[in-house]
């Protein structure tokens, strides 16, 4: 292979990052340091290139008010959920993206079914839509934290297949990424949150304690992998130790999904060459 560097176009191999549906996912034996073969320089450069883009592609959706885009973020913590959305979609109209957070979930929330707070934050017809943390969580931490019965959290990988294909199958395209971050990384973001006055205010006791499930989140987030990437709604495990290249990764995803989309302007209605404006 030759030592000259790769053009600033040049792409991230997102066939790589996509997971198969039924594939057998090995957390460990992906690097989460990779970078494509592009420097940071590189990488940065085609990121501003795809942010124009998908403002661009962006503008037709909503013009269009069809179709709508589901983004789906997971990861440990300190994995840069909050800084993807923000470099990703720093060119977006604002007013046709919508964030959704999902925390512990409430008493009312509680009281209905675990996709009952979910359904409801899904995109509308000309809007892109991006969890911030997803419906995956009540898989995960009740797993993790032994707070179900395995049969319960089992099953739930089926609802969720169904849910996300009755999206689909009404104009939903469901992009899902999985940041994938070492144990190194994390240890060295907390740090720096520690250390950082600006930054202070994320860090929490309950970082640590998750922390030390580290190898059981693992286990729990390649069966979830494994089990629900869809050709419908694909998961993407995302090299993200590096900031830049995670970002670039996911808006290479983004912007080829939404081209395929094949979205268009609507005609004019009828009668508007007539019109004249005095």
């Amino acid at each position: 292979m030759s030592g000259r560097p790769r053009p600033s176009s040049a792409a991230p191999d997102l066939a790589a990052a996509r997971v198969s549906p039924g594939e057998r996912v090995r957390l460990s034996r992906r690097d989460p340091r990779a970078s494509s073969g592009l420097t940071k320089r590189q990488g940065e450069a085609r990121l501003a290139v795809l942010g124009k883009r998908l403002r661009a592609l962006q503008e037709v959706l909503a013009a269009e008010r069809r179709r709508k885009v589901l983004v789906v973020l997971q990861g440990m913590d300190t994995s840069g959920k909050d800084g993807t959305i923000s470099h990703v979609f720093e060119n977006v109209n604002p007013q046709g993206v919508e964030v959704a957070r999902f925390t512990v979930p409430t008493d009312e929330e509680l009281a209905h079914d675990f996709l009952w707070r979910v359904h409801a934050r899904v995109p509308a017809a000309g809007q892109i839509t991006i969890f911030n943390r997803s419906h995956y969580e009540d898989v995960l931490v009740p797993r993790v934290h032994r707070t179900i019965e395995p049969e319960v959290w089992r099953e739930r990988y089926g609802l969720i297949n169904a849910f996300e294909t009755i999206l689909a199958s009404t104009g939903t395209t469901i992009l899902k990424f999985f940041l994938h971050i070492s144990k190194k990384e994390q240890k060295e973001r907390l740090a720096a949150r520690l250390a950082d006055p600006k930054k202070i205010w994320k860090f929490e006791r309950g970082d640590l304690r998750e922390r030390a499930r580290w190898d059981r989140y693992q286990a729990a987030y390649e069966e979830l992998l494994q089990k629900t990437s869809t050709r419908e709604a694909p998961w993407y495990v995302v090299p993200a130790d590096r900031k830049w290249h995670r970002n670039l990764v996911v808006a290479s995803a983004l912007v080829a999904a939404m081209e395929k989309m094949d979205l268009k302007y609507p005609p004019p209605l009828p009668g508007l060459g007539k019109i004249r404006i005095r």
